[in-house]
């Protein structure tokens, strides 16, 4: 299993390959469509699911501010057929106040898993 190392960009966010992918690459500015599982590091409780009953693939414009930073820069260089870790510190998270809505406790480290589906 691959090491995790440092997203560029960030200061804290690290990531690791799970399955390299081979398609067109995430890049700023592109719009990016993936599968993402969140949990919380310190409890082990997923927050959000996109492969759960009734949710779908996100969407989102790479590169830009328009998600998290940790996410935002972490995913950049991700292939179409990537699986990618990402642990995202608070502060590049859902900071000191957390996101108590999705169960996510002031200064929570994030646990992502992505599969980048398509990238335009």
């Amino acid at each position: 299993m691959a090491e995790m190392t440092p997203a560029p960009g960030c200061n804290g966010t690290t990531m690791r390959t799970i399955t390299p992918g081979t398609g067109k690459e995430i890049t700023k500015g592109s719009t990016a469509t993936v599968h993402a599982t969140g949990v919380v590091k310190e409890s082990g409780q997923k927050f959000w699911s996109t492969k759960d009953p009734g949710q779908q693939p996100f969407t989102y414009q790479a590169g830009v501010g328009g998600v998290i930073k940790g996410w935002d820069q972490g995913c950049l260089g991700m292939k179409v057929g990537e699986a990618r870790e990402l642990i995202i510190p608070a502060h590049e998270g859902y900071g000191a106040a957390g996101f108590p809505a999705w169960g996510i406790p002031p200064g929570g480290t994030l646990n992502f898993t992505l599969e980048c589906l398509k990238v335009e």
